[in-house]
């Protein structure tokens, strides 16, 4: 354990029972930890939370609302990533001296080695899967926790001072970091997105700038120079310690940055050909800048450049993200799923090199879908929508002069749809620009539900 955060003595308060919740508890609960455990949905039962965990057989379960009289009862409160910060049940606990921490903070609060940390409104899943490749072909013990899938609380205990934690880090886990302290951050694009969350993009901005907050004067932090909020930023935070930039646009003096088909290393006067784009298996400008930010994050840790190359040129694109599924009839079929914001869709659009009849829709984060559309640039030759924002996004389309569109009532009806439109030659890519919530449980059922449907086509 870290010692300027020894939690011995005190009591926690769990709030949230889901996936991060539930690793919380586990975390606490073998390290002696005393905690109760919230969950804000009355339909839930005691028993029903308790069955998740062996961890949750003792501890306090509270369902539905938090009688004020008890929040003097803890030193601190730990968030799920879902639970947001402006409760008012969460200022309840803060007017009662509760400090808020999230899942991030608990779990470097009890991890040891090294952490290089990455964020950003696109790529972070990408950037960080394969960052982790590059550090497990030079690192011994590595782990990749995070919003990519594995509770970094999960995985917290089995972290040495040798450990190398390669995290992907989202904006509703950075609102509530303290200490948390990388190695190597990075962040790697902003674009709107989750303000029903943070409500205005200063607010969502700042939460991704957090990032960097506990990081010193030996530290590095990685930024897209290309994005004007992130080249701003990184000139502020050179006064306290390293900032090295990618480019897709502007060769740099020093930074990664892609010059036609190929990536270079500079640094000062000397240059250094990372690899060529051609050698790689993603597609597309966005994975570019995906794969400079993790060669400058793997760089700037000491990793030597041939064993960076080395795995950029056997890395294959994560699942959900611009994945090839299969080819039905002369269609080629692409699951982007992660795809769950416009800017995110727009690169998935920007990567097809075919006609593409397009599946878009989903769970309304408030977001305006104007720039999506206009990506379509004579490419996408059908739209299929679904979900909560279909005809906002219809809506959008006419306004813009788009008007080769279809509703379907579910993900099934869209496939259909799809197959149906599609000649051979064509593309047919699920790319929502919208959140799953409503209609799927998460992005990774709804891709996984859309790679069963397509499969069942060959049949």
């Amino acid at each position: 354990m870290r010692t300027q955060m020894n939690l011995e003595g005190k009591k926690v308060l769990i709030a949230g029972t889901g996936i991060s919740g539930i690793a919380a508890a586990e975390l606490l609960a073998a390290n002696g930890i005393a905690f109760d455990i919230y969950d804000g949905n009355e339909a839930l039962s005691e028993q029903t939370i308790r069955d998740k965990s062996q961890a949750l057989s003792s501890c306090g379960v509270i369902v539905g609302v938090l009688p004020e009289e008890q929040m003097d009862n803890y030193s601190y409160a730990v968030l799920s990533p879902g639970v947001p910060t402006d409760l008012p049940m969460i200022d309840g606990l803060r007017a009662h001296g509760v400090r808020i921490w999230g899942e991030i903070e608990l779990a470097y609060a009890f991890s040891e080695g090294d952490v290089l940390a990455i964020t950003g409104t696109n790529g972070k899943t990408t950037t960080t899967a394969l960052t982790g490749e590059i550090m497990k072909n030079y690192v011994q013990d590595v782990q990749v926790v995070g919003n990519i899938g594995i509770p970094y609380t999960r995985m917290a205990l089995d972290m040495t001072p040798e450990t190398v934690t390669v995290a992907e880090i989202s904006s509703f886990q950075l609102e509530t970091v303290e200490h948390f302290a990388p190695k190597v951050s990075a962040i790697l694009n902003i674009t709107p997105d989750h303000l029903n969350r943070h409500h205005t993009m200063d607010n969502y901005i700042a939460a991704k700038e957090r990032i960097t907050q506990g990081q010193s004067a030996d530290d590095v932090c990685v930024l897209n120079y290309e994005d004007e909020v992130l080249r701003a930023f990184g000139e502020k935070l050179k006064q306290r310690m390293h900032v090295v930039y990618f480019s897709s646009a502007h060769a740099l003096d020093n930074g990664l940055y892609l010059d036609g088909e190929e990536i270079w290393l500079a640094q000062g006067t000397a240059r250094e050909l990372v690899c060529n784009v051609n050698d790689l298996n993603l597609l597309g400008r966005h994975n570019y800048e995906n794969v400079m930010a993790a060669t400058a994050i793997a760089y700037s840790y000491g990793v030597p450049l041939d064993k960076i190359r080395e795995v950029l040129v056997r890395f294959t694109a994560v699942e959900h993200r611009i994945e090839y599924v299969t080819e039905v009839d002369g269609v080629r079929y692409y699951n982007d799923s992660k795809g769950t914001n416009p800017d995110a869709a727009i690169q998935g659009i920007r990567a097809m090199n075919r006609p593409t009849c397009l599946i878009g829709g989903g769970y309304d984060k408030q977001s305006e879908y104007d720039e999506w559309i206009g990506a379509f640039d004579g490419k996408v030759k059908k739209l299929v929508l679904i979900g909560q924002t279909a005809q906002k996004i219809a809506d959008t389309c006419e306004r813009m002069g788009f008007h080769d569109y279809a509703f379907a009532d579910s993900l099934q009806e869209a496939v259909d749809i799809c197959h149906d439109t599609a000649v051979s030659g064509d593309a047919v890519l699920l790319s929502p620009a919208c959140a799953s919530w409503g209609m799927f449980d998460n992005y990774e059922q709804r891709g996984r539900m859309f790679k069963d449907m397509v499969r069942a086509l060959k049949k």
